[in-house]
């Protein structure tokens, strides 16, 4: 139970879910660091924040044409639903309040660049997500349009990539038809107006759901955590990018010969705080303005 009587229903990666009532769910973003599936043990400082501005940000955005779960993020209105939450300082900003979905057990992921377990699978197999791509591309290169690439939704350990053929046959073919087409819409007009702004989104992974018959975007939305944003003027086919999201802590990582399985090593202190810089620094390149205006400061 949390201090509001909430009843805690799960502790994921990142976040933690609580129940409102028979319509509403409180989502609370911890400064826990996931990577390649495994949760750090040193938290990342604002990283919660960063991703709830971030998403709120988007579907503020993109209000009104890309249904959301998300009711609000406003700590004086979150109150009005759950009484006391005013009180909860340390949840302000990192908190949202949502609708109760009905989750499609996919992970809708969507690629405009070679990289990440994309990239190492082309160079094994010539293959992304099973799917044939044309031959010759190096890292970071463009796909002629927008890949959808989904992957297997696990409860735990790591979720599996698979074709767009056999999603359809988890989840059906016309979910998906709409999984893809609500997915590929948002991401080009997300990378549109990052590229706006000097970056390049070159991929990100949705998490969708069912809100009364309605397939909607829930959890985070194209966040650092979620997806591979780069500084436009700094790519180069063929070379690994700064980026303004966790790769510094993922090339670290790599660096060690980690296997990828519990326990993680040890965070130092200089990767912990270049990280949650980079945090930061993606939610201000992205929306032009300063964290410390968001709710929580």
């Amino acid at each position: 139970m949390s201090d509001l009587g909430l009843n805690h229903l799960y502790s994921g990666k990142v976040r933690d879910l609580y129940e409102v009532d028979d319509r509403h769910l409180l989502m609370v973003a911890s400064d826990r660091m996931s990577a390649f599936d495994v949760v750090m043990s040193e938290p990342i400082p604002q990283k919660g924040r960063v991703l709830t501005a971030l998403t709120n940000y988007w579907m503020t955005e993109f209000a009104g044409s890309v249904p959301s779960a998300l009711v609000s993020c406003d700590p004086k209105v979150i109150d009005g639903i759950v009484p006391g939450f005013l009180s909860q300082e340390a949840w302000h900003g990192r908190s949202m309040l949502v609708r109760r979905a009905e989750m499609l057990m996919l992970e809708c992921i969507v690629r405009g660049r070679l990289a990440g377990q994309a990239y190492d699978e082309y160079v094994a197999r010539g293959t992304v997500h099973e799917m044939a791509v044309a031959k010759g591309m190096k890292l970071t290169d463009a796909f002629p349009e927008p890949m959808f690439t989904p992957s297997t939704k696990a409860e735990a350990g790591h979720d599996v990539n698979i074709s767009v053929g056999r999603a359809a046959i988890l989840v059906g073919a016309d979910r998906l038809h709409q999984a893809q087409e609500l997915c590929l819409d948002l991401f080009t007009r997300a990378a549109t107006a990052m590229a706006d702004v000097g970056l390049i989104l070159a991929d990100t992974k949705f998490e969708l759901g069912f809100v009364d018959g309605e397939l909607v975007v829930c959890d985070e939305v194209l966040t650092p955590d979620s997806s591979r944003i780069w500084p436009a003027d700094e790519v180069h086919s063929g070379e690994t990018p700064p980026s303004f999201d966790k790769q510094p802590l993922r090339d670290w990582l790599d660096s060690l010969g980690w296997d990828r399985t519990p326990p993680p090593p040890t965070i130092p202190e200089d990767i912990v705080a270049l990280t949650s810089s980079r945090y930061v620094d993606a939610y201000q390149r992205v929306t032009g303005r300063s964290l410390t205006d968001w709710y929580g400061a």
